[in-house]
């Protein structure tokens, strides 16, 4: 399931850069881009383990970026 996502009050492109490769190494992500100037985040991960994915992937960008907040 491929799916976007708005990421407000993203500070900075390191950060961005940060969550993108944590976020990569999730298992049952298939591909995950995190785009700073959009703040946007698009997530490709497998059906049956993507609400999964999605509480692992948000805990990240808490623990990177606190001020963050990842939305439909």
């Amino acid at each position: 399931m491929k799916k976007a996502f708005k990421i407000r009050e993203l500070d900075c492109a390191h950060c961005a850069q940060e969550i993108e490769e944590a976020a990569s190494k999730v298992a049952g992500v298939n591909k995950v881009r995190v785009n700073f100037l959009s703040e946007r985040m698009t997530l490709d991960a497998d059906d049956d383990k993507f609400d999964a994915v999605l509480a692992e992937i948000k805990k990240i960008v808490k623990t990177i970026e606190p001020d963050a907040v990842l939305e439909a």
